[in-house]
C-alpha cells in the first residue's frame, strides 16, 4: 500500500467559460467536483494505475464529508482522513475554453487545532505499518508547525519506509535537512530552497543539503533528476498543449510507481514525464489520458549518465 499525505485536502470545482473576461458576467458551460489537493490527485492516479493507496490528512464541515463521500466512492483508494473542527477548504478552476488557460482561486485551509494535530500524527505512524512508500504533499493548514513534514519524514525513516516530499517554502527547507529519499520541486522552488536559478547546479545543491535524490519539474521541458545513481534529464516528445493543472502530482505519482515496483531512474522518470504529459492533454484537470500515456512511454526521451561507484 501507498500512502498519500495531503494535509490541506480540498473540494477541487472546475468551472468552464467560453472567454474569461474581467468584469464581465460568465455563463458556465460545464462543472466538475472532485476530490483535492497534491496528495489526493497523486492517490488517484496511483489508483488508476493499480496500486491500492491510502489518503490522510484532514476534513471537516460539509465539504469535507464530499471529499470523503468521493474518495470513498474511488475504486483502489482507502479513506483515511482525520476529522475536524473546521471545513475543508474549496479551490476553483476556471478554465478558458477559447484560450485553454486557467485561472486558479484558492481558499486557504482550517485552522488545525494542537489535539488534531496529534490525532494525525498518530494515525500516520499506524499506516506507515503497512506503507510500501509515502507521499508528503502540498502546504500547511494554518496550526500545522512550519516543521511539520521534517517531523513525517524522520517517523517515515525510523519505520524503514521511503519517503517522497513535494511542498515549498520554509517547510521544504525544513523538510530537505530531514533527508527524505525523494525531493520534487519545480524550478522556482528549487531556486528558493538553493539560490541557484541553474537547474543543474540547484539539484546537486538539494543533495548536499540533506535529500537523498532531487527531481526538478522543468515545465513542458520535463524533469530533471540528480540521485546517487545518476543524473538524468527526461523529456516530452514535442510542446505540450492543454491545461497542466495537477501535471506535476501525476509525475509523482509515476515516480512513486515505479519507487515500488524497483525500477531504474531513467523508467522512473520515463514514466513520470508520460503520466504529467498525458494529464495536461486530458479533458479534466488532474486525470489523465491513458491512451496518450501508454503511447507516450516508448517516445519519452531521456537522457544523462551513471555516476561511478
Amino acid at each position: 500500500m501507498i500512502l498519500t499525505v495531503t494535509l490541506n485536502t480540498a473540494l477541487d470545482i472546475t468551472y468552464r467559460v467560453r472567454s474569461l473576461r474581467p468584469h464581465a458576467t460568465h455563463r458556465i458551460s460545464e462543472v466538475t467536483e472532485r476530490p483535492g489537493g497534491k496528495g489526493v490527485n497523486v492517490a488517484r492516479v496511483l489508483a488508476a494505475l493499480g496500486h491500492e493507496v491510502a489518503v490522510t490528512g484532514f476534513a471537516g464541515g460539509g465539504t469535507g464529508r464530499i471529499v470523503q463521500d468521493r474518495l470513498t466512492a474511488t475504486p483502489g483508494v482507502v479513506d483515511a482522513l482525520v476529522p475536524i473542527g473546521g471545513a475543508t477548504r474549496r479551490t476553483i478552476a476556471v478554465v478558458d475554453e477559447r484560450t485553454g488557460d486557467t485561472t486558479q482561486l484558492n481558499e486557504p485551509g482550517p485552522a488545525i487545532a494542537p489535539p488534531e494535530w496529534s490525532a494525525f500524527q498518530e494515525v500516520y505512524e499506524d499506516l506507515l505499518a503497512s506503507a510500501s512508500a509515502v507521499a508528503l504533499c502540498g502546504s500547511l493548514p494554518p496550526g500545522v508547525p512550519v516543521g511539520a513534514y521534517a517531523g513525517l519524514i524522520r517517523t517515515a525513516r525510523a519505520a524503514g519506509v521511503p519517503v517522497l516530499l513535494d511542498t515549498s517554502g520554509e517547510p521544504l527547507r525544513r523538510g530537505v535537512a530531514a533527508r527524505p529519499d525523494i525531493v520534487k520541486p519545480n524550478s522556482d522552488e528549487l531556486a528558493e530552497l538553493t539560490g541557484s536559478h541553474e537547474p543543474l547546479r540547484a539539484t546537486h545543491a538539494a543533495r548536499r543539503r540533506g535529500a537523498h535524490a532531487v527531481v526538478a519539474s522543468l515545465g513542458p521541458e520535463g524533469l530533471l533528476a540528480a540521485t546517487p545513481e545518476g543524473t538524468w534529464r527526461a523529456a516530452p516528445p514535442g510542446r505540450v498543449h492543454g491545461n497542466p493543472t495537477g501535471a506535476g502530482d501525476s509525475a509523482t505519482a509515476g515516480l512513486l510507481a515505479a519507487l515500488v515496483e524497483h525500477r531504474p531512474w531513467p523508467e522512473r522518470l520515463t514514466r513520470a514525464v508520460a503520466l504529467a504529459t498525458a494529464t495536461v492533454h486530458a479533458p479534466v484537470a488532474g486525470e489523465f489520458d491513458r491512451r496518450t500515456y501508454e503511447e507516450l512511454l516508448g517516445r519519452v526521451a531521456v537522457t544523462g549518465e551513471v555516476s561511478a561507484a
